[in-house]
């Protein structure tokens, strides 16, 4: 949604972007802002890529859609026009709520509309760590260490365990591979390699493909 903001000409890299009280009080991971304050839109960028920034999340979706809860519905609303037919949005940054529920072939579609529809941003997805008011700020993304992983996003709440969508891009291959409930971090990851081990080597399988387990 901030691609496409930032695409339309609403919003630029430079453009400051307003933290209320509420978002900055959301729980961790975050960036850290205060109340008040204000997170110009590359920087953001990199907290939601890389620090999965909570309060960055709510601070961006009440700068582009004036609350949460009306950017929860845009954000479902785009969710159902990329065919992500079993995801429902309540709030921006994915904590916990009841009415939230998504499944990996839907985050496998995400995975996919962000590397064909916003090529020129791609990059960001590959950012290991950003410097933010003096600071390194480091991601959560272990498997950009593995060769031709370029993305995308971790995840984790208590209620469905360690999720993550991957981009891979070698072998002649490009895959989105969708791991969800995982145990851990590592066994999480590991099951990724495996299913890129097993894939990219695999005769005749399409070079662009969308894959998921639960």
């Amino acid at each position: 949604m901030l691609f496409e903001a930032i695409d339309q000409g609403r919003v630029s890299m430079a453009t400051p972007i307003p933290v209320s009280a509420y978002a900055a009080s959301r729980p961790p991971s975050r960036l850290g802002v205060k109340p008040g304050e204000t997170v110009d839109a590359q920087t953001a960028i990199n907290a939601l890529v890389v620090r999965s920034a909570n309060d960055v999340a709510v601070a961006v979706g009440e700068y582009l859609a004036g609350s949460e809860a009306a950017f929860a519905q845009q954000m479902t609303s785009r969710a159902r026009s990329l065919g992500m037919s079993r995801t429902t949005f309540r709030n921006a940054s994915g904590l916990p709520d009841p009415g939230q529920q998504t499944c990996a072939r839907d985050m496998a579609l995400l995975g996919l509309a962000l590397k064909r529809r916003f090529p020129h941003h791609y990059h960001y997805f590959s950012n290991r760590d950003f410097a933010y008011q003096g600071r390194m700020v480091r991601g959560h993304n272990k498997l950009l260490e593995t060769g031709g992983v370029d993305g995308i996003k971790t995840g984790y709440i208590r209620a469905s365990g360690y999720n993550i969508v991957t981009s891979y891009n070698g072998n002649g291959k490009r895959l989105i591979v969708t791991v969800m409930g995982g145990d851990s971090a590592n066994a999480r990851n590991a099951q990724v390699r495996e299913l890129i081990e097993r894939y990219a080597q695999r005769p005749g399988f399409p070079a662009t493909t969308a894959m998921g387990r639960l």
